[in-house]
């Protein structure tokens, strides 16, 4: 027995081991160490592998990752060829350290030890086949056999948008001329019609119809157009006359001349209106100064059939039976815009609520079309062929969606969605042309006029608060109501 003192070690090993059984291996492949335990004797065997001897084990843990199916995130696809590059076989490399020889694999092709290389698809989930089959399973759902860790958003739903007018009254001696403007909506909730030679107004919070004026048998109202206050409306007649009324008191406050033939169509801004003829002029007129109007807008080739304000009252957009769309300015009596684009009358002019110097325009029976415009640099933003003669646009307030009337040859009422310019609804009902549209104050109902004699109210839009859609109230069921 050698009685020479062993100098302490500092390492803690387990019954039936010594330093000597440790050695250290060196891999020439990868060029990388690894410790090896070497068992010298039976006993220590039996003592390493028997579960139940808790003193013989190590300090050490090492797990078992047999059980933990990390092959199911496919790492690494077995058998693809080896690329070269340094970071990309230390990357190899590195995840063999990590996650054990279960994610790479030697081959002794030429001699030489490589790692695959990973799969395309790493970090991403696939599916488990070895476990039981779940009725929500890829394969059930019909998705295949890779679940996407992303789920889809469903479409949001169209919204819903009554087919059926709610409320529907009789409107006599209503005239099927595309160049009239004969119905127009205050924002004090009063609806006016031109009706032969006379003027209505009808108010909506309960139903009473008042006659405005009666201009004689010499004359018929062309067009009607109500101030932005609700408070004054502008008649413009057949002789070339505009007339503004009081709606309350139901009195002639001014007479203007100034045209030579029939006024079809009005357009306030803040403080003066604008009126076209078939002269081919627009007139302007300012109810504080005592002559007839104060300026003349000379452009159009033919009858001016289309007049409306910007919503900052900087810009007047006029369309004419010449298939011209003119923009102008407070500045000039010269248009700073001339659009040519429409093939047939431009009578449909909307300004956009949501976005300044959004015009948008529709043409007639031979164009079809609705354009949209960037009136700051005169280019066309977009177009969409309707198939029908387009009589009139409005732009919701509410929403950033138009609305269209139609009239040869099917007669019906379109919503669009902007800028998208998808579908919403198409609404039928009006045996003749739609010729004539407004809007309620709140931007959830318009009115449409035919030379059918009848005034439809339709729901077309949210309120601006709420934004859901409207339900239909079922009052069209009532039967036709007469306006006189």
């Amino acid at each position: 027995m050698d009685s020479t003192p062993r100098r302490k070690s500092g390492l803690n090993l387990p019954s039936g081991m010594n330093e000597t059984s440790l050695r250290l291996e060196t891999f020439s492949s990868s060029s990388s160490f690894r410790a090896v335990t070497c068992v010298s004797s039976p006993r220590a065997i039996s003592s390493l592998s028997s579960p139940s001897k808790t003193s013989s084990c190590s300090d050490r843990f090492i797990p078992c990752r047999s059980s933990s199916r990390l092959h199911t995130f496919g790492l690494i696809e077995k058998g693809s060829p080896v690329k070269e590059g340094g970071d990309e076989a230390y990357a190899r490399l590195l995840k063999s350290e990590l996650f054990g020889s279960d994610f790479g694999s030697y081959s002794s092709a030429g001699g030489q030890g490589g790692l695959s290389s990973p799969n395309k698809n790493m970090l991403r989930f696939k599916t488990d086949h070895s476990g039981p089959n779940s009725p929500y399973s890829p394969s059930i759902l019909g998705n295949g056999s890779r679940v996407s860790i992303e789920s889809s958003t469903p479409p949001k739903p169209p919204r819903k948008v009554p087919k059926k007018p709610h409320k529907v009254l009789d409107a006599p001696s209503l005239q099927d001329d595309f160049y009239l403007n004969l119905v127009d909506w205050s924002s004090q909730n009063v609806l006016a019609v031109g009706l032969g030679t006379c003027v209505y107004l009808w108010t909506a919070s309960n139903n009473k119809v008042t006659r405005l004026c009666d201009l004689g048998h010499n004359d018929s109202v062309c067009s009607v157009q109500w101030t932005r206050e609700g408070s004054y409306i502008s008649v413009g007649t057949n002789e070339g006359q505009v007339q503004v009324w009081d709606g309350t008191q139901c009195k002639r406050v001014r007479t203007m001349g100034g045209h030579q033939t029939r006024t079809g169509v009005l357009a306030w801004n803040s403080r003066t209106l604008a009126s076209g003829s078939r002269d081919r002029h627009i007139l302007q007129h300012d109810l504080r100064i005592s002559s007839d109007y104060v300026s003349k807008l000379v452009g159009h080739k033919s009858e001016v059939c289309g007049l409306k304000w910007s919503h900052d009252d900087r810009e007047l957009a006029s369309g004419g039976n010449d298939n011209q769309l003119l923009v102008w300015n407070q500045h000039s009596q010269l248009p700073i815009l001339k659009l040519t684009e429409h093939t047939a009358a431009v009578k449909a002019i909307a300004w956009s609520p949501h976005q300044s110097g959004l015009l948008v325009s529709g043409g007639g029976t031979a164009d079809r079309c609705i354009r949209f415009w960037n009136t700051t640099n005169g280019h066309q933003l977009n177009h969409v062929d309707t198939g029908s003669q387009v009589c009139n646009l409005a732009w919701s307030k509410n929403v950033n969606e138009l609305v269209s009337t139609h009239g040869y040859s099917q007669n019906q009422i379109m919503v669009w969605k902007y800028p998208s310019l998808s579908k919403v609804a198409t609404l039928v009902g009006h045996s003749l042309r739609v010729l004539y549209l407004a809007m309620s104050p709140d931007g959830q109902t318009i009115v449409t006029g035919a030379g059918d004699e009848t005034l439809r109210f339709w729901n077309v839009f949210p309120s601006m608060k709420t934004q859901t859609p409207v339900k239909d109230t079922g009052l069209w069921s009532l039967g036709r109501t007469q306006i006189r």
